[in-house]
C-alpha cells in the first residue's frame, strides 16, 4: 500500500491494512529482553481503570531492537531540529499521568 525508503536507498514496498493504519494509542512501553529477544509492551494507562492494558506486544531480535533505537534516535533529532526540543515532564522511570506507584521502563 505505501512505499518506504529503506537505508540504502531503495524503496520497500508496505502493504498497510485500513484497521492498523487507524493505529493505537499507548502512553506506556514495558520493555524486557532475553539473550535471544527484546518483547516490547505498549500500554494504556487511563484514569478510572485499576490496571493499564496491554494492546500490543512487539518482538524482536536484539539487532533489530538497536536499529529501532538508532532509527527512532534520528527521528527524533530531526523532529527537534523542526519543532524545537521535547520536554520531559515526569522524571526518567516515572508512570506517565502519575498513575501508580513506583516506576515503569518506558
Amino acid at each position: 500500500m505505501g512505499q518506504q525508503n529503506t537505508q540504502e536507498g531503495k524503496q520497500l514496498d508496505l502493504n498497510l491494512s485500513p484497521e492498523i493504519a487507524k493505529g493505537t494509542y499507548s502512553n506506556l512501553a514495558i520493555i524486557t529482553h532475553s539473550q535471544s529477544e527484546f518483547v516490547v509492551d505498549f500500554a494504556r494507562m487511563l484514569p478510572g481503570f485499576p490496571k493499564p492494558d496491554i494492546c500490543s506486544r512487539i518482538i524482536m531480535t536484539p539487532e533489530n531492537a538497536k536499529k529501532l533505537l538508532m532509527a527512532l534516535h534520528d527521528n527524533i533529532e530531526k523532529f527537534e531540529n523542526q519543532y524545537g526540543d521535547i520536554t520531559l515532564s515526569a522524571p526518567k522511570g516515572t508512570i506517565p499521568m502519575g498513575f501508580g506507584p513506583g516506576g515503569a521502563e518506558a
